[in-house]
């Protein structure tokens, strides 16, 4: 993916340098055996992170807490934070353009950078849930980090997947800007936990789905993309897949506690959304078969 030279975001905060480098929750230090049992009860049984990290921490305490007033932009030296603010800014113009042409307007989410934990509209963030989308402030929050586990931990290398990563966490926010989201969780507090991790897995690939618009639009537009590209996003489509993580876990594959689709569900999402550029096709909600 050539993006080196091309203009960045100005919605990036870059919140690295508040707090220390351990896992603060309500006054405690958690330990990385603990963020690891968090992040797994979230991937594979669906529950929030959140609410493992407090209960294992005793909970009750004050949520870490983050600096106030305006956030620095990344230094320009940062490969890696530049590489982010890149993306974020290729979306920008790629979902203004498709709400432009629907006649509407895009709000564009912000994107934080942190390290160990953060305080957000919607509790405490950790490192360990991974990217996550806060609908509560509008805000993307990722550690760096993560793009580590991606590829090492996860065997999902190159830069073209950290970019579906970023580009499906935006997805969630354009949901949020077409009233999808509200009427999700409206949807979810009168089901079972079977039916709201069903509910999730297809707010999860039309995420996906809307993560394949972008590079539809990205690379009509930029012809950035180098071969073998695509086949990066797809491998993370695959490795990131709830069958995939509960079998990398040594955990059989519990289809009803998948929250955000199989591998095969999101590689085929952010395919249709890839070939289609069309929010249209998207439409998980209606599909009979995922």
């Amino acid at each position: 993916m050539r993006w080196e030279g091309n203009e960045g975001s100005d919605n990036v905060e870059d919140r690295r340098g508040q707090g220390g480098g351990g896992f603060p929750l309500g006054g405690r230090s958690i330990g990385v055996g603990t963020v690891v049992v968090a992040l797994l009860a979230g991937w594979i049984f669906g529950i929030n992170p959140l609410t493992v990290l407090g209960l294992l921490s005793g909970g009750g305490g004050p949520a870490p807490q983050v600096q106030q007033g305006p956030a620095p932009a990344p230094p320009a030296q940062d490969h890696e934070a530049q590489f982010a603010s890149v993306v974020l800014r290729n979306t920008e113009e790629v979902w203004g353009g498709v709400f432009r042409q629907a006649g509407a307007a895009y709000q564009a989410p912000k994107l934080v950078l942190f390290r160990g934990a953060i305080q957000t509209a919607c509790g405490a963030g950790q490192s360990a849930m991974g990217p996550f989308y806060c609908p509560g402030d509008q805000k993307i929050y990722i550690d760096l980090g993560f793009f580590d586990t991606l590829s090492r931990q996860l065997g999902a290398p190159g830069e073209f997947a950290r970019a579906y990563v970023i580009a499906h966490e935006v997805g969630h926010h354009v949901q949020d800007e077409l009233g999808i989201t509200g009427k999700v969780d409206q949807a979810r507090s009168r089901m079972s936990p079977t039916q709201a991790n069903a509910l999730s897995v297809r707010v999860e690939l039309q995420a996906d789905c809307f993560a394949g618009i972008w590079a539809h639009h990205s690379q009509q537009s930029k012809q950035w993309l180098d071969p073998g590209d695509i086949e990066s996003a797809m491998n993370a489509a695959q490795k990131i897949g709830d069958d995939a993580l509960q079998r990398s876990a040594g955990r059989a594959v519990v289809p009803d506690s998948f929250t955000h689709g199989t591998s095969a569900q999101r590689q085929r999402w952010f395919g249709n959304g890839y070939r289609s550029g069309q929010v249209q096709d998207c439409d998980t909600f209606a599909a009979k078969t995922l």
